[in-house]
């Protein structure tokens, strides 16, 4: 919600990003001290939030100051707090923004069916978890920087940031400060050449292009640096499934394809080479060794280390298995 626009007197923030939620209360705050710069925020979690408490704060003060409470994880209320909240809205306080977080959960779903009913303003704060999604919100950071960038760009700051949307938000604001505007591949590549080299990614796309040597070594260097194995595992199985599912793909342009295969035609053109070198043997091979390796960095292995050389290893030579 701009600063510009009106404040509502009851807001629902629906989901767990704490980036998304954090904006939103920024917002919120914004446009009403925009409005009375005399507004006050208070805040208080569900958690152990009893009836009184809530009413204290949300209680009309003796000089009407306008004021924003915000209540965070309303998933977790008690039964009497949710329904004194509930209550609420059916005679709110004048000059109260009533600010209530839910994470989504199935807990206390009555909650947000009932502020909903209310007619509370919902902003939708849910994970990004999906890769289009994220390339998005990576371009809509640098746009709103003031910057311009590339889909190639994009791809490389995700692959050497990762996915947490906090630090791909401060990435990509600092690659617009740093570039002067224009953030491409070559920009990347030049401000975060280090963690990009000691990604998950990284040791994945090493491996399945077939230089075993520089997985091995990239993989060594994520694990000094604290890539958390289960990542590098994630990473080296959707290697193998992108190129799968390039290899078994009917012929057409990577446009045409990006539907049914469900991801960027960027992704889909960057697989295509790799591809070819692979046989439908040495893929399914290469799947099972990936699906190990899920099981063993989740808790099978007495060595994590090991079982991710050993995987580097075994999908290289699944690589050289002959059609």
């Amino acid at each position: 919600m701009p600063p510009s626009e009106t404040v509502p007197t009851l807001v629902l923030l629906r989901g767990d990003e704490q980036l998304l939620v954090d904006r939103a209360v920024y917002r919120i705050t914004a446009a009403a001290r925009k409005a009375d710069p005399a507004t006050e925020r208070r805040e208080a979690a569900c958690a152990g939030l009893t009836v009184g408490e809530f009413a204290d704060l949300v209680a009309p003060s003796l000089f009407a100051e306008p004021r924003v409470v915000l209540l965070r994880g309303a998933q977790d209320a008690a039964k009497d707090a949710a329904d004194a909240v509930l209550a609420y809205t059916a005679a709110p306080v004048d000059g109260v923004t009533l600010v209530v977080h839910h994470s989504g959960a199935a807990r206390n779903k009555s909650l947000i069916d009932g502020l909903t009913r209310s007619g509370a303003a919902v902003v939708l704060c849910a994970p990004i978890t999906r890769p289009t999604e994220r390339i998005e919100f990576v371009r809509g950071e640098i746009r709103a920087a003031g910057g311009t960038t590339t889909p190639t760009a994009v791809a490389a700051l995700i692959d050497a940031v990762g996915n947490d949307l906090a630090e791909l938000a401060s990435a990509a604001s600092q690659l617009v400060a740093d570039t002067g505007g224009m953030v491409d591949e070559s920009a990347v590549h030049r401000y975060h050449r280090g963690r990009a080299e000691a990604s998950g990614f990284a040791v994945a796309d090493l491996v399945i292009a077939g230089n075993t040597a520089a997985a091995l070594e990239a993989l060594r260097w994520a694990l000094i640096v604290g890539e958390p194995p289960v990542r590098i595992a994630d990473a080296l199985a959707g290697g193998v499934r992108t190129v799968a599912k390039v290899a078994g793909a009917a012929g057409g342009s990577s446009v045409q394809l990006a539907a049914q295969l469900g991801m960027p035609p960027w992704k889909i053109d960057k697989a295509r080479g790799p591809a070819r070198a692979w046989s439908p043997t040495g893929l399914a091979a290469a799947m099972g060794i990936a699906a190990e390796l899920n099981a063993e960095v989740k808790g099978g292995a007495a060595d994590v280390g090991y079982a991710l050389e050993r995987a580097v290893l075994g999908i290289s030579r699944a690589r050289r298995i002959p059609r």
